[in-house]
């Protein structure tokens, strides 16, 4: 379970790079009802998603050229230089150097063998999110990746993660666990072969009350289905959903009440 009692591995930030910003707020803010608040006058346009006065999820502009609006999924490091080096030698691609981010912390950010983008965050004065496991909070994350078998190996080899293959229709999922504590209460997301058509990347799960209303809020500001509201036996009600700017999320109502952190 994805809590904010980060240990190495564990998914610890989580940030939305958008072409307009003005507008990505105002859509998660009607669709997820959170808030949003700028980081500072110094720090580019970055801000932070905040529900009820506490840190969810951040944002900041797309400054590259061609690059898509996307989530970018951040874990716990201890060392992100050594991290990166772990990188490397799994295979992997180092786009951003580890680099301080003034007092809170170091990140650097990846490609991974099969192309998924994904980034480590190094606290310092910054822990990482506030709240997860609730509603309006992150509560899962997932790799979909064009081999889970070579893919789970490249992220073994960086973090020690540990995984339970799970069968379900068609396809095998690998449930993913941080190499801490015990397996399934430290399961934090999972890992699925990737859809033809598709890109590879890491999907981040928000909890919600009510999927269905999500999706109608989403469409309403401009955004749209990416996967219809479908229950899964023994997991909850799942939804996917692309922002107004590309950007894909998904939603759920686990079937079990999510527990506060």
């Amino acid at each position: 379970m994805l809590t904010t009692d980060f240990v190495a591995g564990a998914p610890n930030w989580i940030d939305l790079g958008s072409p307009d910003t003005g507008q990505a707020a105002g859509f998660y803010t009607s669709v997820l009802g959170w808030d949003f608040a700028s980081a500072g006058p110094g720090a580019g346009g970055y801000g932070f998603f905040r529900k009820d006065g506490a840190t969810v999820a951040a944002l900041g502009p797309l400054t590259e050229e061609g690059v898509s609006s996307a989530w970018t999924v951040y874990f716990q490091s201890p060392d992100a230089d050594a991290t990166a080096k772990s990188v490397e030698k799994g295979g992997g691609t180092v786009r951003v150097a580890p680099s301080d981010v003034m007092d809170a912390g170091r990140m650097g950010c990846f490609t991974d063998p099969g192309g998924a983008e994904f980034a480590v965050w190094q606290p310092a004065g910054v822990g990482g999110l506030e709240r997860t496991s609730e509603e309006g909070a992150l509560c899962w994350v997932e790799a979909h990746v064009p081999d889970p078998t070579v893919e789970y190996a490249f992220y073994r080899g960086v973090f020690g993660w540990r995984a339970v293959d799970m069968e379900v229709p068609g396809l095998v999922y690998k449930v993913l666990s941080t190499a801490e504590g015990d397996q399934q209460e430290a399961a934090f997301g999972g890992m699925a072969p990737l859809l033809e058509g598709d890109r590879p990347c890491w999907i981040p799960y928000f909890c919600v009350g009510d999927p269905d209303a999500t999706v109608v809020a989403a469409e309403v500001g401009g955004g749209s289905a990416r996967m219809a509201p479908a229950d899964v036996a023994g997991v909850g009600r799942i939804a996917w959903i692309e922002d107004p700017s590309g950007a894909v999320f998904a939603v759920i109502r686990p079937d079990r009440p999510a527990a506060a952190a």
